[in-house]
């Protein structure tokens, strides 16, 4: 008996070790994604190498031999301040000034990966419909979703084929002219650059008073790096012919906020990202989706706003029929 215990005792020991190092290695892989961006793949993954790390410090604590304690715990903690090192920025970060629930000029927005897979069109649409956003922004909506949620909520639907979708209750307003002679968007990229370009619709709308611009994004997942680049570059380059204190940037951008990818694109886009580590993906992940998953653990869908919006709230939403949650955003502008 005291055999089986010592080789349980070695195993346990053996497979917390290569947890810990694994853990450690990955995060420290990630802080490479500084410099590499192919090395910022695993920064995404932090909240595993920090969960990770943490077993691995706790069972240095409580558990572990007493001759390799001290091994453990340096091998834990590195691995806790190489994972929460890279995520602190993101819950330290200042953010905008608030705006209290009563606040005027109040818009409600949901952005909402629908999934193109969606099982569950009708109740998707009718959670929507319910809501009573002014703006909806969904990306993988298919044709049945699109035509339910228009038919339940008479909104105006700016771009049904573009692969994301905006729902507005005011009516859109049309594109302003261009200046004659002014080269087109597709005349400013290279032919590769232009079809590397993400899934993009804007719609304006006069609210309050004010033009405001909406703009939806679906892009690429962070396993191809230059592509992710061209894309936040041609994002940057269409922010920047608007007026970005009143525009409003959302989508599923397949990014977490502790990469330093986001960061990058956070900085590049001059809006302020309203979410803060609000985690989204998955709701259900395998077997089509067939099998729902107790809690999320990745955030990549986020929602920015220019100078003149006050953040009223940010929530997640339930699980609907996607493998994403939705996010619900409520923002107040301030009076001109």
């Amino acid at each position: 008996m005291r055999m089986i215990r010592l080789v349980l005792s070695g195993l346990a020991a053996g497979l917390v070790f290569i947890l810990g190092l694994d853990c450690a290695a990955a995060a420290l892989i990630g802080l490479g994604g500084a410099v590499n961006p192919r090395m910022d793949v695993a920064t995404h993954f932090a909240p595993f190498w920090l969960a990770g790390a943490l077993v691995v410090t706790a069972y240095a604590a409580w558990l572990a031999p007493r001759d390799l304690k001290v091994s453990f715990a340096t091998l834990g903690v590195f691995g806790v301040l190489a994972a929460g090192g890279v995520m602190a920025p993101e819950y330290l970060r200042p953010m905008s000034p608030t705006a209290p629930s009563d606040a005027p000029n109040r818009l409600k927005l949901i952005q909402f990966n629908a999934w193109e897979k969606n099982p569950e069109i009708e109740a998707t649409a009718q959670w929507l419909s319910r809501q009573g956003a002014d703006v909806l922004l969904v990306e993988e909506g298919t044709d049945p979703l699109i035509d339910r949620i228009a038919a339940l909520t008479g909104y105006h639907v700016t771009c049904r084929t573009c692969g994301v979708t905006i729902f507005t209750r005011l009516p859109p307003e049309p594109d302003p002219p261009r200046p004659k002679g002014s080269p087109s968007d597709r005349d400013r990229y290279t032919r590769s650059e232009w079809l590397a370009r993400p899934p993009a619709t804007e719609a304006r709308i006069r609210f309050a008073g004010r033009p405001v611009t909406v703009v939806a994004t679906h892009t690429v997942w962070p396993t191809h790096p230059a592509w992710q680049r061209l894309q936040g570059r041609f994002l940057a380059d269409r922010l920047a012919k608007h007026d970005k204190t009143l525009t409003i940037l959302a989508g599923d951008f397949n990014s977490t906020p502790w990469s330093f990818s986001r960061r990058r694109e956070d900085r590049a886009f001059g809006l302020e990202r309203r979410d803060r580590a609000l985690f989204t993906w998955p709701a259900r992940l395998i077997l089509d989706g067939k099998v729902t998953l107790p809690f999320p653990f990745l955030p990549i869908d986020h929602v920015y706003a220019g100078s003149d919006w006050r953040t009223v709230k940010v929530r997640r939403g339930p699980r609907l029929g996607s493998d994403h949650y939705p996010v619900i955003v409520t923002l107040a502008l301030k009076p001109d």
